[in-house]
């Protein structure tokens, strides 16, 4: 069912793998912020794009490996969605406490709405890769995809923000 998807997952989880490492270009930074108030929004910021990094190396790693059946795969998609939904609840948590920066709805769609969408589309690929349907490997690959896009954005966006905010104490 994911035969001619190696090429798509190698190169998502090499992105993935590459954007991790210049996220800590970004971090390195921070080095300044880390007894600020901003050193917390940050850490509240920069683990989020790492989990999304992260999940799209673990997830892209695990689709190119030659599994016997659809099974296992299925079984470690499935759980790694319902991790990330579960991770959603605890950002939405860290974010809500943060009390020196206003999030708009363009931050929460970041941050929470679309890493819940990617994650309902990763269990949905993983349920119809068990079943052997055919929306399977299209509904994992847009999970990824918009999870390493979300990655990118956060990165950017915290990028933007450190630079912005080098003076908040």
């Amino acid at each position: 069912m994911l035969n001619g998807w190696d090429t798509f997952f190698i190169m998502t989880g090499t992105a993935a793998a590459t954007l991790t490492g210049l996220l800590f270009v970004v971090i390195t930074l921070c080095v300044r912020l880390s007894t600020t108030r901003a050193a917390h929004g940050v850490h509240a910021f920069v683990t989020p794009t790492l989990v999304h990094f992260g999940g799209v190396l673990f997830q892209s790693l695990a689709l190119v490996v030659p599994w016997p059946s659809a099974w296992p795969l299925g079984i470690i998609l499935g759980l790694a969605g319902l991790t990330g939904l579960v991770y959603v609840i605890v950002v939405v948590r860290i974010l809500r406490k943060l009390d020196f920066v206003s999030l708009d709805l363009r931050d929460w769609v970041a941050y929470a709405g679309a890493p819940a969408l990617a994650n309902v589309s990763l269990v949905a690929g993983a349920a119809g890769l068990i079943a052997g349907d055919s929306f399977a490997p299209y509904a994992i690959a847009g999970a990824i995809t918009l999870l390493l896009f979300l990655g990118i954005h956060d990165a950017w966006d915290l990028t933007l923000w450190i630079v912005r905010n080098q003076d908040l104490k």
